[in-house]
């Protein structure tokens, strides 16, 4: 069996991060969102859903920046107590393992997005949509793309079958590059041609 690509594409690291994020996460074509905090909003949302930019509706997710973490927790504890009315059950298609199976809402999102806009009065940095502050950050990554795509083989590269039959490996990668797509970022700029034809075959979108 094939081994998946190791290190997973790095969104996750926090060590330069002094802040934090209360976010809420509208999914796509339902009433029901996601609250919660994290300091690092878009490594979060990638291990909800792997296609986090499909699921999640970006353009009106939304997030509340705060210097601290437990200033973030505080704030996410205080809406959902307000909110206990609108809990509902978690999607069957998030990832049960990253631990998002608790703050769910129904019916939620005006309430919610009346408060961050309390909070931003009061002097915290919003950021509405969530859209553009994922393209900067992806962006911001987007130098280490390079030589993720560099754990494709050369064999995986020629392998241009359609993205049913993608390997979990290669699902795992066209994932990651179909977000700098979804997000209108240009991967010609940081990818070279045989990764591009390779994830123009392999791409879901």
């Amino acid at each position: 069996m094939e081994a998946e690509p190791s290190p997973a594409f790095p969104l996750t690291s926090t060590a330069s991060q002094a802040t934090a994020f209360l976010y809420v996460l509208p999914c796509h074509g339902e009433d029901l969102l996601k609250l919660g905090h994290s300091r690092n909003p878009l490594a979060r949302m990638q291990s909800l859903h792997p296609r986090f930019y499909e699921f999640f509706d970006t353009e009106h997710a939304f997030a509340v920046e705060t210097e601290t973490v437990r200033e973030a927790r505080a704030l996410e504890t205080r809406l959902a107590r307000q909110l206990r009315e609108h809990r509902a059950p978690a999607p069957l298609t998030v990832n049960a393992g990253a631990g998002g199976h608790t703050e769910w809402y129904r019916g939620a999102y005006a309430t919610l997005e009346d408060a961050a806009g309390e909070l931003h009065d009061h002097g915290h940095v919003l950021h509405r949509p969530l859209h553009d502050w994922l393209r900067q950050r992806l962006s911001a990554h987007a130098e280490l793309l390079f030589s993720w795509t560099g754990l494709l083989t050369p064999l995986q590269l020629q392998q241009r079958g359609t993205a049913a039959r993608a390997s979990l490996a290669q699902r795992r990668v066209a994932d990651v590059l179909d977000a700098y797509v979804a997000l209108q970022l240009d991967l010609t700029r940081w990818l070279p041609q045989p990764v591009l034809d390779w994830h123009r075959a392999a791409s879901l979108r």
